[in-house]
């Protein structure tokens, strides 16, 4: 017998015991990065949510968009800001970032989760007010923190067999469309199913030391000190704050992983091996 297909026939078996763990379990993933950098990786990822799905996990995905914001921005000759890892977004930017989330990125991701055959279907955290936000700053324009994260159109879509593909996008004063990090987003979704994990993916291996080690378990006190002290900086400091009040508001864990490493959501769930910087 071809050694090859044993070994996979084995690591089925070795993984059934994760599958039964999680069956039912409600697993929000926020894409970015790499994963959402060729149609190759795109495609790779959609396989492993569908897996998820056929195993009977929920999967919820948000994904991001900023190397695709950045571009269209670019090529419109349009300023583009950042503070703490938050892009300053005045109504210029807001029309941007709404056409590349809501219709190039999610429709893309969609497509591929459906070719791979799944059952996806796109949103925007604006569709039936799912999430309503408060200006987080005024100094970051419109940008948005989620306050009210209307679960009950997620839920219908889990009864039937559909995976939510999420545009970071909210419902603000007066109507307004409001940007909002994906990884803020992703955080308060999880928070309202009280997800049992909460997956970021991202361009590093996870949480560093200052001697760039990746820390592979890590407590919310420890996240702070290491915020405190500049360790960490830049675009981890969300991904950072959002798994602290994910866990307060009930999510069992969050990892921040490698989204450029092969199968990274399966091997988190479904092996001993884990990856990244788990949070709890």
């Amino acid at each position: 017998m071809d050694l090859d297909w044993t070994a996979t026939a084995k690591t089925l078996s070795q993984a059934l015991p994760y599958m039964q763990r999680y069956a039912g379990a409600t697993v929000v993933i926020k894409l970015g990065g790499h994963a959402m950098g060729s149609d190759e990786a795109m495609a790779e990822f959609a396989r492993d949510v569908v897996l998820m799905r056929q195993v009977g996990v929920n999967p919820v995905i948000v994904h991001g968009g900023g190397p695709m914001i950045n571009a269209l921005l670019d090529k419109l000759d349009i300023q583009s800001e950042f503070v703490n890892g938050k892009r300053v977004t005045d109504q210029d930017t807001m029309d941007v970032v709404e056409m590349v989330l809501s219709g190039q990125v999610n429709n893309r991701l969609v497509q591929a989760i459906n070719t791979q055959g799944g059952k996806a279907v796109g949103l925007s955290g604006k569709d039936a007010n799912l999430i309503t936000c408060d200006i987080a700053d005024p100094a970051l324009g419109l940008v948005g923190t989620p306050s009210k994260v209307e679960t009950t159109i997620l839920s219908d879509l889990f009864a039937a067999g559909a995976i939510p593909v999420i545009a970071p996008l909210g419902v603000g004063p007066y109507g307004k469309t409001m940007n909002i990090n994906g990884d803020t987003a992703a955080g308060a979704i999880a928070g309202a199913l009280k997800a049992d994990r909460l997956l970021l993916l991202t361009d590093v291996e996870g949480v560093k030391d200052k001697d760039g080690a990746v820390l592979t378990e890590i407590n919310a006190l420890k996240i702070s000190d290491l915020i405190a002290d500049g360790t960490i900086a830049g675009g981890m400091i969300p991904k950072t704050e959002t798994a602290t009040k994910a866990i307060k508001e009930g999510v069992r864990a969050v990892v921040i992983l490698d989204g450029r490493a092969p199968n990274a959501c399966l091997l988190e769930l479904f092996t001993d091996h884990g990856a990244g910087s788990l949070i709890r």
